[in-house]
């Protein structure tokens, strides 16, 4: 996909916040694609990784690094430059301010007066929200989770009571400690993961955490995650389905594994369901 880049009109002076794809890069929208040729520079996370998209699109504008370690004067000299000039914001990925210190950026602009214009596009938080399935009437994105046990599991037990499926951004390493912390904070509630978006090998797998700890410790990640809790659910014993329940963990567990797991989130008999595991698997 490429884009001319012969002289065209300078867009109004002014704080341009364009998302960028994700991981296809035909996910950019044409209207991002006008921008970022008609812009008089673009303010970005890391210049070489904008400076690809912008090569793959045919363009050169001059790139100005702004990212978590900017100064505020690296912010000041940006809102300087908006006075007079087109300036885009883009992150390396997906819609800036989503989990990105952009904001910083905004709310400057906006507290001088500088026009502030959005140019929406791909996000990996609503991607993997659409893909996986869970409710999505109500949700809640809370960005990275902590990365000691501690500070992760005091977020998970925090989040724990919202009656909304949760959207949380993570790294490959670190997933199965995520779901491990999640199986202590919120005992049986459905888990998906969505890895490499709109990649050649994207994957949204669903689950119990304890499943889905199994085959990720067996097939090890890659690729940025997207990890999403599904709301709370009542699994008292008179309305609990053990054979779905048991069925959705035989897809990823041994029958005893599948027991011992329905058994801890419902209460039930735990040699009662390794019998009906045995009878479903056989099935």
């Amino acid at each position: 996909m490429s884009a001319t880049n012969s002289p065209a009109e300078s867009l109004p002076a002014g704080l341009y916040i364009v998302a960028t794809p994700i991981g296809n890069l035909g996910d950019i929208t044409l209207r991002a694609i006008e921008t970022l040729r008609r812009c008089d520079g673009v303010a970005c996370e890391d210049t070489r990784v904008t400076g690809k998209l912008m090569k793959h699109l045919g363009l050169s504008r001059p790139l100005w690094r702004y990212d978590d370690h900017a100064e505020p004067k690296d912010r000041e000299r940006l809102v300087e430059s908006m006075r007079t000039r087109a300036v885009a914001l883009v992150s390396d990925a997906g819609t800036p301010l989503v989990s990105d210190p952009g904001y910083r950026l905004v709310n400057a602009a906006r507290s001088e007066g500088i026009p502030v214009t959005v140019i929406p596009g791909a996000c990996a938080a609503i991607a993997g929200l659409t893909l996986s399935g869970l409710p999505n009437d109500r949700f809640l994105f809370a960005g990275f989770l902590p990365a000691k046990d501690k500070a992760r599991g005091d977020v998970l037990a925090s989040l724990a009571g919202i009656e909304s499926t949760l959207v949380f951004y993570e790294t490959a390493p670190r997933l199965t400690k995520s779901l491990a912390a999640i199986e202590v904070a919120m005992p049986y509630r459905e888990v998906a993961v969505a890895r490499e978006l709109t990649k050649l090998h994207e994957e949204c797998r669903r689950g119990l955490p304890a499943g889905l700890i199994a085959w990720y410790e067996a097939h090890p990640p890659k690729g940025e995650i997207v990890l999403l809790v599904g709301p709370p659910e009542d699994h008292g014993h008179e309305e609990v389905d053990a054979d779905a329940m048991l069925r959705e963990a035989l897809a990823e567990l041994k029958p005893s594994q599948a027991a011992a797991q329905v058994a801890k989130a419902t209460g039930m008999d735990r040699r009662e369901l390794y019998a009906r595991a045995m009878e479903l698997q056989r099935e």
